[in-house]
């Protein structure tokens, strides 16, 4: 069987893309890691497909796998390459496009300038639905790793984030520290990790380590996590650009936290393939 894919890019946070609308695929971890591989199958850091909405008044069904072919509930950066698939193949017109994920409905926005404005919803600071292992809620938390206590803050964007202050973004131990924490039992389902350095009050700049793919070179989720717990420190102003490896993303969010988080940022189309399944 032949599949069509395209290969995208936001921040340089890769993805493989499929249409499934069209085309009918059983999505396996082992295909998922094939796949992945970036010596001998296409390489990337999510695979995202594009399915038939099961809600009503919805537009589509989006899903998203790791390079480890586990399947996550929310990406950020593969959120705006999401829209810009959708929109530049003609599977919709609609510049506000309504989307399902397995955490909930997002709304993905497409500007005249070709960027993605998208409403990644709420923050929620309540351990138990990362899930983490607190007895309440709290802005800070000690976590111990290899005897050591770091001081984090804990959010879902949809997915899990561990924030972590840090005062040299370029020599954070984001591989060992990012890695472990990643997967501490106070994490029972894993999590991803971001090491931030607040610049000033409307700039941080930041690395994360994803749950199932390692360091990357942007998170849009992460991006969204990093600013909310710095402004829940009361540490930044309602807008702030985050910058990441593979460039910035401008996140903003009024710090109630019923009020949604807002990421703005580029999706690029870098090529058409097919692959054969088999």
């Amino acid at each position: 069987m032949q599949i069509q894919f395209t290969k995208m890019h936001g921040l340089g946070n890769d993805f493989m893309v499929i249409n499934g609308l069209d085309q009918s695929i059983e999505f396996t971890a082992e295909k998922v890691q094939r796949w992945a591989d970036r010596h001998f199958g296409i390489g990337f850091d999510q695979l995202l497909v594009v399915e038939v909405a099961q809600q009503p008044n919805v537009d589509f069904r989006y899903r998203i796998f790791n390079a480890d072919g586990s399947e996550v509930q929310q990406c950020g950066n593969g959120a705006r390459c999401f829209a810009k698939f959708v929109y530049d193949k003609g599977l919709t017109d609609k510049t506000e496009i309504t989307v399902e994920t397995a955490s909930g409905i997002i709304v993905l926005y497409v500007e005249p300038n070709g960027w993605i404005r998208v409403n990644m919803g709420p923050p929620n600071f309540e351990p138990m639905h990362l899930p983490f292992k607190a007895e309440m809620v709290a802005d800070r938390y000690d976590i111990e790793v290899a005897g050591e206590l770091f001081d984090i803050g804990a959010v879902s964007m949809g997915n899990p984030h561990a924030v972590l202050r840090v005062s040299d973004i370029g020599a954070a131990p984001v591989d060992k520290i990012g890695s472990q924490i990643e997967r501490h039992a106070r994490f029972p389902e894993r999590v991803n990790v971001g090491f931030a350095e607040k610049i000033d009050a409307s700039h941080i700049k930041l690395r994360v380590y994803e749950r199932g793919a390692a360091e990357t070179l942007a998170c849009g989720t992460g991006a969204c996590a990093a600013m909310v717990v710095f402004r829940r420190w009361q540490e930044v102003n309602e807008t702030v650009t985050i910058s990441l490896p593979g460039g910035d993303l401008s996140i903003s969010w009024s710090g109630v936290s019923t009020d949604p988080v807002w990421m703005t940022g580029p999706a690029i189309s870098v090529f058409e393939g097919t692959i054969i399944d088999g």
